[in-house]
């Protein structure tokens, strides 16, 4: 089954505390890790990789630390979900379609393909704004 790693939780908790914050605020990581419970060291490398990708803005020097790199409206679980745990697999043969040798004799193939979607679609369908 689909799990989600204590990575992908840390994510989604230190997320969900940049997005009830003041828009444009910056919060140091301290701060963030004490209030979500979370290992400073694991969240700021987190954050570090968010940063990457736009996820979250990081701000250097006195006053520096994390804000949200879009507005929260604009963030889905979907998207941290997936930048952490990478795509959505419930099965194997659905990583790499191209390489399933059963994918045109398989019934269930087509039931994996359905279960991904809709934990997709799920996903996708609730943002930080939502959740706050």
């Amino acid at each position: 089954m689909i799990e989600l790693s204590r990575k992908g939780d840390y994510a989604i908790r230190g997320m969900l505390y940049l997005a009830r914050q003041e828009e444009g605020a910056v919060s140091l990581i301290k701060d963030i890790a004490k209030a979500v419970k979370v290992p400073q060291s694991f969240l700021a490398k987190i954050f570090q990789d968010f940063n990457k990708i736009g996820l979250v803005k990081s701000t250097r020097g006195a006053g520096g630390g994390f804000s949200l790199g879009k507005p929260a409206k604009d963030i889905s679980l979907f998207d941290i979900v997936t930048a952490i745990e990478g795509p959505i697999k419930p099965n194997r043969c659905i990583m790499d379609e191209d390489d399933c040798s059963f994918k045109k004799t398989c019934s269930v193939h087509p039931v994996w393909l359905k279960m991904r979607d809709n934990i997709e679609a799920q996903l996708k369908g609730v943002t930080l704004k939502d959740l706050i």
